[in-house]
């Protein structure tokens, strides 16, 4: 069974929204995202804790939204007026009972054009 699993993500015009899912084999704590376009290092996009905290990178901070269901061990990215710059491989990062280190899941694409 496959630790983490992401869903969504696809190919947009700006301005547009798009949603991220990422299910978890098991109970999970801090979940998050993180995106990396080619030649860049990956970066830090939204985090949640299991007590619902979040924080966000400024470079989405009041277009993206993170959110969690833990009933089915899964977090979401909730992305709207998407920018061109907003294109890149997305990841779900996630601590998950079972396991010692973070997990990541298997990245999705996201492409914002006209």
């Amino acid at each position: 069974q496959v630790p983490l699993v992401q869903s969504g993500g696809g190919l947009v015009q700006p301005g547009e929204s798009l949603r991220l899912s990422c299910t978890a084999s098991g109970t999970t704590f801090e979940m998050a995202w993180y995106r990396q376009v080619p030649g860049k290092q990956r970066e830090f996009v939204a985090l949640i804790t299991n007590s619902r905290w979040t924080n966000y990178a400024d470079s989405v901070k009041g277009r993206f939204t993170i959110s969690r269901d833990d009933a089915k061990n899964t977090v979401y990215l909730q992305m709207n007026s998407l920018k061109p710059e907003d294109t890149a491989v997305y990841y779900c990062n996630a601590e998950v009972l079972g396991h010692a280190d973070r997990l990541w899941g298997q990245g999705t694409q996201v492409t914002v054009s006209s």
